[in-house]
């Protein structure tokens, strides 16, 4: 009878273990998927709220030290390894769960740029993997310091610009790129969302396409400086979320392209499940896998004044090694072999 109810008390503490890291997990990507939607405009209003009350001293004070600090995220930003070491990462990571796949050695001493595919809702597994320690990116990667680059507008948010920051993310302009990979030594490695926000707008399960035929201003970036161009395909990525999928020629398309062009992100109309319950709507991406495969680097020369054939030959390329990384493990992670990757 005795080890009976041992046994039973034994099932209960991990029954409620299980549960309790369920919510953790939960809350993990809730507060992610806030700080991605609101968190830049909810802590501007924030501060011009404190700005007109008797604490206004404190907003001043932040104002003065954001002008003194405008130019820091062009160079480099200012990472926190205790941010990145954080643990909520790993219930981030569990939750769906997200894997880091390493398929070959970078060196120490060249600097790098990743092509991350495809572009997603959220970019999720770019988030957790080149951001965050929770998939081992520096114990698979020694030596090579990770920037993810996203859009600069969001460096202009306070408060946000600095949460960024502290992960490694860097804004995706030329400044920036220019002073890590020429200013900042070797071993760093830019991970670049090649398809950006015109790649999100086709984004839907079952779906394994990215925006890349005209993208190559990264293959540029990386004759003039010499980096090595390394292709990165997240399989799952198009899975977390649900999105309405406007065909070219409609007025939404139209409404998402002016977003596009005069803001840089694109509106979607796009949901996940819901908070207390998988089979509702709601913000929370659907706790699918996402495996990241950071494939083999392509050796690039250094051109200060690459040609365009310059650079169409090594896009070309790039392509060709994208499309056969894909092709090599879309089987392993679920795909069946007669899947294709479209390239747009």
């Amino acid at each position: 009878t005795g080890s009976n109810i041992l046994s039973a008390l034994q099932d209960l503490f991990w029954l409620l273990k299980s549960k309790a890291e369920k919510q953790l997990q939960i809350i993990s990507v809730l507060q992610w998927v806030l700080t991605f939607l609101i968190m830049g405009i909810t802590c501007t209003l924030i501060l011009m709220y404190i700005l007109c009350t008797d604490c206004w001293a404190i907003a001043a004070l932040y104002l003065a030290w954001l002008v003194f600090d405008w130019n820091t995220p062009k160079k480099g930003g200012r990472r926190s390894q205790w941010v990145r070491n954080w643990a909520i990462w790993r219930y981030f990571r569990d939750y769906f769960p997200i894997r880091l796949v390493k398929t070959h050695n970078l060196l120490t001493t060249k600097n790098y740029i990743f092509g991350y595919h495809p572009h997603g809702i959220m970019g999720l597994g770019a988030f957790c993997n080149f951001s965050t320690e929770a998939t081992g990116v520096s114990q698979k990667f020694p030596g090579i310091r990770p920037y993810l680059a996203t859009l600069a507008g969001n460096f202009r948010m306070p408060i946000l610009r600095d949460y960024l920051m502290s992960g490694g993310i860097c804004p995706v302009n030329r400044d920036s790129i220019d002073y890590i990979l020429s200013k900042n030594g070797s071993g760093n490695a830019i991970i670049i969302v090649v398809g950006g926000a015109a790649e999100s707008l086709n984004c839907t399960p079952g779906k394994n396409s990215v925006t890349l035929k005209n993208r190559k201003g990264f293959v540029k970036l990386a004759l003039r400086h010499g980096a090595d161009l390394v292709p990165v395909y997240s399989f799952g990525e198009n899975e977390v979320y649900k999105q309405v999928i406007f065909e070219e020629g409609t007025w939404g398309r139209w409404v998402q392209k002016k977003f596009q062009k005069h803001i840089g992100f694109a509106p979607c109309i796009f949901h996940g499940r819901g908070l207390f319950s998988s089979n509702t709507w709601g913000l929370l991406p659907y706790s699918k896998p996402i495996t990241t495969v950071v494939g083999e680097p392509i050796t690039i020369p250094k051109i200060d004044n690459p040609s365009q054939k310059d650079v169409d030959f090594y896009h070309s390329i790039y392509v060709d090694s994208l499309i056969k990384l894909f092709d090599k493990y879309k089987s392993k992670f679920g795909l069946p072999e007669t899947e294709v990757l479209e390239v747009n």
